[in-house]
């Protein structure tokens, strides 16, 4: 008999199960489209069943392709964050998953009283706006969806508790939400006040990798029952452990349907530099290492640019490759003169994708290229705000799917310190692996993270970075 361990990606735009043995050698990868259903006015939802299903789903494709009489003794979940699933005291769900970046709340978060909104940045790590999960429960509120007696969980949350495990908020998870005070990782009254609610709302704060539970669920393939079951935390963090990007003086960026900056630090910030950060769209939050807290900038330049793709009839992998090389064949700033072509839409608290052509001569690759200098001016602000509060990066590890395209790690590369780029096809299904190994393990996490990433190094036979400068 077999043993292995299974992490799960709950993604923006796909979701992944990853079998590993429990020293780190990848056996397999299934993958799903995250089944969302896009509205109008930039917002998406699914509901929770329909999330639930497709990790049922690649269960099953696991199972047929794994060798007969295998069992996996641990399973972790990772995933988006500031998206969940609002459940009743019987455990139903009220209302479909609202994606990340779904901008429903704004209007609601913006209307809670003056002093609460001038506190949040600060006490919070996180700026005001719809992203923070108390905003999408104050929109639900608005919509006549009673919240006391419910509890909220973020995705990867409830796919544990569906799957069999207790109602559980993960640190790094929960820190997202806008209900947690960053000085003691504790619930913040005031943000519980404003909705109408006690600590119920949460379920019980656990680390990443705690195990908190055995695999249940009788839709899971039997092999998969008894599982010990764990949350792995917030997707981008989870995938920079994956790399080893996790000490001070590295930065992560991690480039997915969002594009994610991470900064370790070793402890949180005072509230006033929190508060600087917040209003600049960075927050500064608890990281899935124990103990270590994260400055984490993100930008929506991923979306952007896959609505330039669509836009441009391209939705596979050969129009990405001929795109990628027009796009390589060009300078760095284009063709064009300047202000020829402009893009915006990557802030945070933007996403819509705005293009200004003033000049003739454009090309597909002159549009592409053009969306990813926008990216770049877009970090180079966080950049510049995050130096402000700490000291500046040294390294780069970039990863995520657009680092596939070597257009895209050039117009990085001209921004970022020394990048190097991860050659791991799905990092945060790895590193959710790797947490799922470690809440069976008695040894310590760096133990286990370092067996474990030392292997998926030896089973690929090449070196997971490679560096872009050299």
């Amino acid at each position: 008999m077999s043993d292995y361990v299974v992490g799960i990606d709950m993604g923006s735009t796909s979701t992944k199960l990853l079998v590993a043995t429990p020293e780190g050698r990848q056996v397999l990868v299934a993958s799903r489209p995250s089944p969302w259903t896009n509205l109008d006015h930039g917002r998406a939802e699914m509901p929770a069943e329909r999330a639930i299903a497709v990790v049922r789903d690649l269960a099953a494709e696991a199972d047929l392709r794994l060798d007969a009489g295998y069992r996996v003794i641990a399973l972790a979940v990772s995933g988006m964050a500031e998206a969940g699933v609002l459940l009743d005291a019987e455990g139903a769900a009220l209302a479909p998953i609202m994606a990340w970046f779904d901008p429903r709340g704004a209007a609601q978060i913006g209307a809670t009283p003056a002093e609460f909104r001038a506190e949040f940045p600060g006490r919070t790590g996180l700026p005001v706006g719809p992203l923070a999960s108390i905003a999408k429960l104050l929109h639900l509120q608005a919509d006549g969806i009673a919240l006391a007696g419910t509890t909220f969980l973020n995705v990867p949350e409830y796919v544990v508790h569906a799957l069999g495990g207790p109602r559980v908020a993960e640190y790094s998870l929960v820190s997202r939400t806008g209900l947690i005070d960053q000085d003691d990782s504790t619930p913040w009254a005031a943000a519980l006040d404003v909705l109408g609610v006690d600590e119920s709302l949460l379920g019980r704060r656990v680390s990443a990798g705690e195990a908190v539970g055995s695999l249940t669920d009788p839709e899971m393939p039997a092999g998969f029952r008894g599982a010990a079951l764990t949350v792995a935390g917030h997707d981008h963090l989870v995938s920079a452990v994956a790399v080893g990007a996790t000490h001070t003086g590295q930065l992560y960026d991690s480039m997915g349907t969002a594009e994610a900056l991470v900064r370790v630090l070793d402890d949180t910030l005072p509230f006033a530099a929190r508060e600087r950060l917040a209003h600049a769209g960075i927050n500064c939050v608890r990281h899935v290492i124990p103990g270590k807290y994260v400055l984490l900038a993100g930008t929506k330049s991923g979306l952007l640019m896959r609505r330039v793709l669509q836009l441009l009839g391209i939705t596979d992998a050969t129009g990405r490759a001929v795109i990628d090389a027009a796009a390589l064949a060009l300078p760095v700033d284009g063709a064009l003169a300047d202000g020829g072509l402009e893009v915006s839409g990557a802030r945070n608290d933007d996403g819509v994708l705005k293009i200004v052509a003033q000049s003739d001569g454009l090309s597909p690759a002159e549009l592409f290229a053009a969306s990813l200098r926008h990216g770049n001016d877009m970090l180079a602000e966080c950049m510049a705000v995050m130096d402000r509060e700490v000291a500046p990066p040294t390294s780069t590890v970039l990863t995520g799917g657009w680092s596939t395209m070597a257009s895209v790690v050039r117009s990085r590369s001209a921004l970022l310190p020394e990048v190097t780029v991860s050659t791991h096809d799905e990092g945060t299904a790895y590193g959710a692996a790797l947490f799922a190994a470690f809440s069976v393990s008695s040894s310590s996490f760096e133990d286990v993270a370092e067996t474990f990433l030392s292997s998926s190094l030896v089973a690929d036979e090449s070196p997971l970075l490679t560096n872009e400068r050299s």
